[in-house]
């Protein structure tokens, strides 16, 4: 199996939205997107599937001198150099890759985030980078998209994590920001024990309307100018705000199960905004 061979199955047996917003891209844009989504993998899978917190340091740390030694033109993970021939066409940075290991490093240090402002940092390094690194990647013009590919991760970020309450709560984590729990009198107890409650629908829905007032502002700092280039990053905020609607639809069922859309759903939004141009 060569690079590209690897980083396309390692894409496409995520099962992640965004892998259909790829679809429509010319080939040498999805060449590039696709190994950058699957280093995003590589990296994230270390946090959720080694159990071992030091074991999976370690790993991320030899991430980071892997990134180190790619910039140097020495790749030796097939993601790095199925990555490393787009890096200097799209305007990746070394910076960019090293925040999302950061970021990924943060969970091994945090279980918890005190305040929003604090989640934020965390969706920044997660979410907001890689918007950042994709919106050169389809094809950014105007350097205001930048602005908007960060506002649109934190929206994809943020309800990443609501519809993964229950499976992080197993996990340890709850990313859910200490004092919206405490405002709403929800106590991480009753979420690690899959208890519902009128109060954790309340916080619950406090968070959803947080995230759609994200994707509001993200879809208005986008430039007129770059919007058709932007079309796979439209295609993923279509995809996740109608499962941010089926979670709310749901009532927040989210403790016990992961609320999904199916493949062929995700399909046909990403082909609207392709070809109708609507969300």
């Amino acid at each position: 199996m060569n690079p590209e061979q690897y980083v396309q199955q390692k894409a496409a047996a995520s099962g992640s939205s965004f892998y259909y917003a790829f679809l429509f891209l010319p080939p040498p844009r999805r060449a590039a997107i696709t190994a950058f989504y699957a280093f995003c993998r590589e990296v994230d899978d270390v946090v959720d599937e080694v159990s071992d917190p030091s074991v999976a340091r370690n790993k991320l740390v030899w991430w980071q001198a892997e990134v180190h030694r790619a910039f140097q033109g020495q790749p030796s993970h097939p993601v790095m150099q199925a990555l490393m021939p787009h890096a200097a066409s799209y305007h990746m940075e070394q910076r960019h890759l090293q925040a999302v290991i950061d970021g990924c490093l943060m969970d091994l240090d945090q279980t918890r985030y005190l305040d929003y402002a604090g989640l934020q940092r965390y969706c920044h390094l997660v979410a907001g980078i890689v918007g950042e690194v994709a919106a050169q990647i389809f094809g950014q013009t105007d350097p205001a998209t930048t602005q908007y590919a960060h506002r649109l991760g934190q929206a994809l970020q943020l309800t990443n994590i609501l519809r993964d309450v229950g499976e992080d709560a197993l996990r340890g984590r709850i990313y859910l920001p200490v004092n919206d729990l405490q405002q709403f009198d929800v106590k991480a107890h009753e979420i690690i024990k899959r208890e519902y409650s009128d109060r954790f629908t309340a916080l619950m829905r406090f968070e959803a309307e947080r995230a759609h007032r994200l994707y509001d502002e993200a879809l208005a700092l986008l430039p007129t100018a770059d919007r058709r280039a932007q079309k796979p990053g439209l295609m993923m905020a279509s995809i996740y705000r109608t499962l941010l609607r089926e979670i709310e639809d749901e009532n927040f069922q989210v403790l016990h199960q992961r609320i999904s859309l199916t493949p062929l759903r995700k399909f046909w939004l990403a082909w609207k905004v392709q070809a109708l141009g609507r969300l």
